[in-house]
């Protein structure tokens, strides 16, 4: 099993996992989650429903990875603007969770051979994978046809970022094939 993830019974997935591959994934996870910045403190006594009326910004990051997770979505600056203030708190909410599920799910596994993911979990670890290859190749610039990222020299200071990226890549492709069974 190791490299890949399998089903499980029940639905979900299974990966084994030495402490590298943890000790990357872990981290890669909590500079995402730096990266998003922190989420909204909710006052216990606060309104309920402000939270539904609650408005996020109406301008694109210009961090190029963010701008890249939080695109706009219409050509119209005043359409995206409206857009963006309307989803991108809920949007960043659930990135922001599906990347603490990945350390929580990774911390709770504390070095067993395999980790065990819930249906749940297994659709947040593929969000939160996708998530991270979306930043890593924006940070490398890659491009569709970027063919030089497998021939990179070891010199190349991007060469470990490029491996994670590629492995990442796998790990996604291994969890989705696992999913779609």
């Amino acid at each position: 099993m190791t490299g890949y993830f399998e089903a499980v019974p029940g639905g979900g997935a299974a990966i084994a996992l030495d402490e590298v591959e943890v000790s990357i994934l872990r981290s890669l996870s909590v500079q995402f989650l730096e990266l998003l910045g922190p989420g909204d403190v909710q006052d216990s006594d606060a309104d309920p429903l402000a939270e539904l009326f609650a408005e996020g910004p109406s301008k694109p990051p210009e961090d190029p990875a963010l701008a890249r997770l939080f695109p706009d979505a219409y050509e119209d600056d005043t359409e995206s603007s409206d857009f963006r203030r309307f989803t991108e708190n809920d949007l960043r909410t659930r990135k922001r969770d599906d990347a603490l599920t990945v350390v929580r799910t990774l911390d709770a596994a504390a070095g067993g051979p395999v980790l065990k993911l819930s249906p749940d979990e297994s659709r947040q670890w593929l969000g939160a994978l996708n998530d991270l290859r979306l930043t890593i190749g924006t940070r490398l610039e890659v491009s569709e046809d970027d063919n030089d990222l497998y021939r990179l020299p070891d010199s190349d200071p991007r060469k470990p970022m490029v491996m994670a990226y590629l492995w990442l890549g796998g790990l996604q492709e291994t969890l989705v094939e696992t999913l779609m069974r």
